[in-house]
């Protein structure tokens, strides 16, 4: 067990600064103050934070620190910290570790009882949730699938059954993919939310079922990163486990919600308890003899 040094203690401390993640008003009046007193700020990309603190007229320093450099430059900013200096980090928009750079720094105070100091601010994938009109409670926040269609159906095939809301984050040249993939794999009556261009001027919702946003999407071409707030999973999607039904017909049942016939199969093995190749001969009737 490990207590974290106060705060207050005048020793080097880590302040976690959340920054807009599109209007610029939305930086906090203490989240200003803390970068105009600390000593140094490691930033995700330089270049954009320069420009938030240009506006705010921050004349701090900056250091660079994102996923290909991270493993060089923690050493030296811990070596700043020992020394009693003060550090914000802040990722490009939104909060530090949040499918951004941070974590690795974060740990790596911790290890070395260094005070870490995290401020609350605009985060995407909450500030989607709560104007979705899903339920917020629960939710699972995922951030960015795999890219490769393999890869991401497998792993929207390992949250199909959850039944929290789910947040993921998305860019506009993927989304239309993303959207096809979550239609095959997930029950195609799932109500979805597409968030774009949040707290900017030209912020957008677009509701509807899966099907319907698959069906919009390749005529229609967004703009802006997107949060993707997905219902978890609905009653139609759970076979009834008490039924007794036959292989096949729970496979049917699953098909007539809108899976594709390897998915349900893949859900229904996964619902009993089966190999898949059970639930697949049983359902292509390849154990049964003339």
């Amino acid at each position: 067990m490990k207590k974290q040094k106060s705060y207050k203690d005048n020793e080097g401390k880590l302040y976690l600064v959340p920054t807009p993640i599109g209007n610029l008003e939305d930086m906090s009046v203490r989240g200003v103050k803390i970068l105009k007193e600390v000593d140094l700020i490691a930033s995700e990309d330089t270049r954009n934070t320069q420009k938030l603190l240009n506006h705010f007229e921050i004349t701090v320093a900056q250091k660079s620190l994102h996923e290909h450099n991270y493993k060089q430059r923690i050493p030296e900013l811990l070596e700043l910290l020992k020394q009693g200096q003060t550090i914000a980090q802040v990722s490009d928009a939104g909060m530090p570790s949040i499918s951004d750079p941070g974590q690795e720094l974060v740990a790596s105070c911790i290890e070395e009882d260094i005070a870490v100091i995290s401020l609350p601010g605009p985060t995407a994938g909450l500030t989607a949730l709560i104007a979705s009109g899903l339920a917020a409670q629960p939710n699972y926040f995922y951030g960015f699938l795999p890219r490769k269609k393999k890869d991401q159906q497998a792993k929207l095939q390992e949250l199909a059954t959850l039944q929290a809301t789910l947040i993921f984050y998305e860019s506009p040249y993927r989304v239309k993919a993303t959207i096809a993939n979550m239609s095959e794999v997930f029950s195609e009556q799932r109500k979805a939310v597409i968030c774009r261009e949040l707290t900017k001027i030209h912020e957008e919702y677009l509701r509807g079922t899966l099907a319907e946003l698959n069906d919009y999407l390749p005529d229609n071409t967004l703009k802006g990163e997107c949060c993707l707030i997905v219902e978890g999973q609905i009653a139609q999607e759970v076979p009834d486990r008490l039924s007794q039904e036959p292989l096949k017909a729970q496979v049917e049942e699953l098909i007539a919600t809108g899976l594709k016939p390897n998915s349900a199969i893949k859900e229904v093995a996964k619902q009993n308890n089966l190999k898949k190749q059970v639930v697949y001969n049983d359902y292509h009737e390849l154990n049964k003899t003339e």
